[in-house]
């Protein structure tokens, strides 16, 4: 079933998809079938990890590229447009690793150096955008199999009772199945990829060397991390059971949305009002930053709903760097409301005051707009 995964079917995007609508639809369906949220559902974790893998493959441009001209054939050793080598230069190690993981993820463990290892883990951690700046240590919990410490992990219940060759896979650690043109190669079902077997299995772990257990992690998150970004923690997956290697923790973050900030990779855009009399007079007023701080900001005399102004530096970091990007101030200036009754004389008389010509040069906007207006009207008659 897995060779037959349509990537962009696993995304629910078109193939036309820009990178951005990518990105969106992985989060929603990574979100859509995480284990947190479908707790003891198997289905929903298989969907979970071909999302994963479908996002691997189509985010980056050569391995996209790929897929699209030949498909899963591209991710073999011997693909298609190769010479025996593996498509376009990547062979073994490049876009089959991805495809031999995709196997090994959807068939609960993987094969490394022809050892089987445990399954990876997937597991996925909201941060604030505060954090994402910063860079912060978070604490995570997730049910994981880990050795068995009553055996060892040997998966026997007599340490001194050695193992025996699997009958089964004749001490392989894997079978294989013709699944119409694919052959299939799974772990093998008796001895779970470990080619040998015990005559006394462990009561604790049922002779697979592994019991179920919650685990808690610290995990290390750098400033200037972007939404959707994946932090791999190698080993602290899965137990593979009686001497295997474990799997790997996959870390995925989502950066929720922050009600006044608003990033563009390394820049932060906000919006601010201002009344009409800063917008006219010009003012100076303090904007908060997102590293805590406060910048001045000089609001120059007749600006208008709309502008642009830009804080160099006061943006976000930049991963692994020291350099930040740029922070720019949407305005928006606000029509006063509620007025007093002087209030509105004052208007009424500046108004009055001020002649069409000087209309015309305090709001050339409005003026060329109603100039457009009658030459349209005459025009037409």
């Amino acid at each position: 079933m897995a060779t037959q995964l349509d990537f962009y079917a696993v995304l629910e995007v078109s193939r036309d998809a820009s990178p951005d609508d990518l990105k969106k639809a992985y989060r929603k369906q990574a979100m859509r079938w995480h284990p947190d949220r479908n707790p003891g559902d198997a289905e929903a974790e298989e969907k979970f990890k071909a999302v994963n893998v479908a996002y691997d493959v189509l985010k980056d441009e050569q391995k996209r590229a790929a897929y699209d001209r030949f498909g899963h054939e591209a991710f073999t050793q011997g693909g298609m447009g190769s010479g025996g080598g593996g498509f376009g230069g990547f062979g073994a190690g490049g876009l089959g690793d991805i495809f031999e993981q995709m196997f090994g993820d959807m068939m609960g463990g993987r094969r490394s150096g022809g050892r089987h290892t445990g399954a990876d883990i997937q597991i996925q951690v909201e941060i604030s955008l505060f954090e994402a700046f910063s860079g912060v240590s978070k604490e995570v919990s997730f049910r994981t199999r880990m050795t068995c410490d009553v055996c060892g992990g040997s998966g026997s219940a007599d340490p001194d009772a050695g193992p025996s060759t699997c009958p089964t896979c004749h001490g392989a650690g894997k079978v294989r199945a013709q699944q119409g043109f694919f052959l299939v190669e799974r772990p093998c079902p008796t001895c779970h990829g470990s080619g040998t077997t015990v005559s006394n299995p462990c009561r604790a772990c049922q002779g697979t060397g592994a019991k179920q257990t919650t685990r808690t992690l610290s995990v290390t998150i750098p400033a200037g991390v972007e939404d959707g970004s994946r932090i791999r923690l190698s080993g602290e997956g899965e137990s593979g059971g009686k001497g295997a290697q474990p799997g790997d923790l996959y870390v995925h973050l989502a950066i929720a949305r922050h009600d006044m900030f608003e990033r563009d990779g390394a820049h932060i855009h906000m919006r601010v009002p201002l009344r009409m009399t800063q917008a006219a007079l010009g003012t100076d007023i303090e904007v908060p930053v997102i590293d805590g701080s406060m910048a001045m900001l000089k609001i120059p005399a007749g600006t208008q709903s709309g502008d642009q102004l830009r804080l160099r530096g006061k943006g976000f970091s930049v991963l692994r760097s020291s350099a930040r990007g740029d922070m720019y101030i949407h305005v928006a200036v606000e029509t006063p409301q509620h007025l007093t009754k002087r209030q509105r004389e004052l208007l009424e008389e500046y108004e009055a005051e001020a002649g069409e010509q000087d209309r015309a040069k305090a709001s050339p906007e409005h003026a060329s707009f109603f100039a457009r207006v009658k030459d349209f009207f005459e025009g037409k008659g």
